[in-house]
């Protein structure tokens, strides 16, 4: 039995389940065949593999032109941007600053081979799994402002650095960070700084500080498992860790705790999965938005996210196909269900962490989620009916279903390739070039001929910018 998640047996992840539940309720054609037809629909959404593989590309590059510029921090995209999985305007962006000149490690490294103008901190681990308290263990030659305004005193002689003081630190100096356009804040929320501009979520800051821990990392790696190949695991290793500023919600000591996270390694992994996976987190996040609604972040889609990595690691990759979609979306529904009936579900990076710990799920709550999600899996196929963006692509006429969807897609990869262009513009010497310009215009053109369209089938005349948005949305 493998270690972790909402615990997996092989009859419930594998073929040998397929003939329980959802195939003893319909035909396995008909299941399989309406599994297809919900693949193709999620492409001409927008999240089919070439799309999605474009939008990895280009956040990776433009994280890199970013990080060309920048000597206090690296920007990581992090969440479903880096992901591929959401359009621009689709939902926020996730953006991780992890600074440069500060470094977390387990108890007995060797600090010699850590430069002197390094801040050190050992990780007490002996808090709540996946978070640790952090002990200056050696002051930087001269400490960064970030760091020496967050430290304090445990009155037993130690320094700590406090995440209540760091947390609020950043949020009171972050102008250096962002331009004048996007300078309106959100309160933080967890660890992140919502950065508000254009009365949307523009950007989801969470600041971060590296970390080093091989033995937690080299636990993970030495599970067994279907997945990811061992040089996919050798990669998430290779990227190491960092901790955010957030402690556990049910501790007397969440302001001086720092969670441990592994965001650049599962970014790596999701985007290790193939179509029909990423497909069905999709679909799991949209019931998640649309159906079942938490109002209070009791449910994340962190927590679906997890449940598609143990999928995938207790399962035979060859059993991801689109044909057996539905089998899984049914199987994601199933251990959606299991973990809030029984508050606990495993973290992927660090099974003794419980995602569902101190989440604000009240009992009343609880009982309705679970009643609702069974009668989402009694419903079978149609269930996706209940999706709205979905629905509403299924009634659609092919062709102009099809044509839109092009033009989604060639409006939103000129759109990044814009961005890119524009920050490498602004790393060099500011001056808009004959390729920039070329990009702009043939996004215009590809704007004007959806708008075109939009008001020669009579519907309501829209502008541009509103056209231009829906298409990034």
């Amino acid at each position: 039995m493998a270690e972790g998640g909402v615990v997996y047996t092989r009859s419930e992840t594998g073929s040998d389940h397929r003939h329980s539940g959802l195939y003893s309720r319909h035909s396995r054609n008909y299941v399989e065949s309406v599994s297809v037809e919900i693949c193709t629909i999620m492409t001409r959404l927008g999240y089919g593999e070439e799309i999605r593989r474009w939008r990895v590309e280009k956040y990776r590059g433009l994280d890199r032109l970013r990080n060309k510029r920048s000597t206090d921090v690296i920007s990581i995209t992090a969440g479903s941007k880096a992901e591929g999985l959401t359009g621009y305007f689709e939902s926020d962006k996730d953006t991780l600053y992890i600074l440069k000149h500060v470094l977390c490690v387990e108890a007995g490294t060797n600090l010699d081979t850590i430069p002197d103008d390094i801040d050190v901190f050992r990780m007490d681990t002996r808090e709540y799994p996946g978070h640790c308290i952090l002990l200056q263990e050696r002051p930087a030659t001269i400490p960064s402002a970030q760091i020496y305004n967050s430290l304090c005193h445990n009155g037993y002689g130690e320094v700590l650095l406090s995440s209540r003081l760091f947390q609020d630190y950043m949020y009171i100096c972050q102008d250096l960070y962002m331009p004048p356009l996007l300078s309106r804040y959100a309160e933080p929320t967890g660890p992140s700084r919502p950065v508000v501009g254009l009365d949307i979520i523009y950007d989801d800051i969470v600041d971060a500080i590296p970390c080093h821990c091989p033995s937690i990392l080299q636990r993970w790696a030495a599970r067994p498992r279907h997945w990811p190949s061992p040089v996919i695991v050798q990669k998430v290793v290779s990227f190491g860790a960092c901790v955010t500023p957030v402690g556990h919600k049910g501790s007397d000591n969440k302001h001086i705790e720092w969670r441990i996270c592994f965001n650049i390694g599962e970014t790596e992994l999701v985007n290790n999965l193939n179509g029909t996976q990423a497909k069905v987190y999709v679909i799991l996040k949209m019931i998640l938005k649309d159906l079942l609604k938490p109002t209070k972040k009791e449910i994340t889609s962190y927590v679906l996210k997890n449940i598609i990595l143990w999928q995938a690691e207790n399962t035979q990759p060859t059993e991801f196909y689109e044909r057996s979609l539905l089998h899984w979306l049914y199987d994601g529904l199933r251990q959606l269900r299991t973990a809030i009936d029984k508050k606990h579900l495993c973290y992927y990076m660090i099974p003794e962490r419980n995602l569902m710990a101190a989440c604000g799920l009240e009992d009343a709550l609880q009982r309705k989620w679970v009643a609702d999600i069974t009668d989402m899996m009694d419903e079978g196929p149609r269930v996706i009916l209940r999706l709205e963006k979905i629905r509403k692509a299924i009634v659609a006429s092919p062709e102009p279903m099809l044509w839109f969807s092009q033009k989604r897609m060639e409006v939103e990869m000129l759109y990044l390739e814009l961005q890119n262009r524009l920050t490498q513009i602004t790393n060099e010497n500011g001056d808009l070039d004959l390729g920039y310009l070329a990009l702009e215009f043939y996004s215009c053109l590809n704007v004007s001929d959806v708008l075109g369209r939009i008001r020669q089938e009579g519907n309501p005349a829209i502008g541009p910018i509103d056209v231009l948005i829906r298409l990034l949305m």
